[in-house]
């Protein structure tokens, strides 16, 4: 049998980064608006890179970096 070769998740759903950050969707659509998340779209299909959602992790740990 051939090994499977398994990717880490690079896009996320709109539902799937608001249960990996714990934001309701008006709050993670309220954190795009204040260009703290950045959204990828392809086509009408919203998703948020896992890049983003670790820089913004970060933005919530150290503020300053915001700033």
């Amino acid at each position: 049998m051939p090994a499977v070769l398994t990717l880490p998740k690079v896009l996320y759903t709109v539902p799937e980064a608001m249960a990996v950050l714990s934001l309701s969707r008006s709050q993670l659509y309220r954190e795009v608006a204040a260009g703290r998340l950045t959204i990828v779209k392809s086509g009408r299909a919203s998703r948020i890179s896992a890049g983003a959602i670790a820089a913004y992790v970060a933005i919530l740990e150290n503020p300053e970096v915001a700033a």
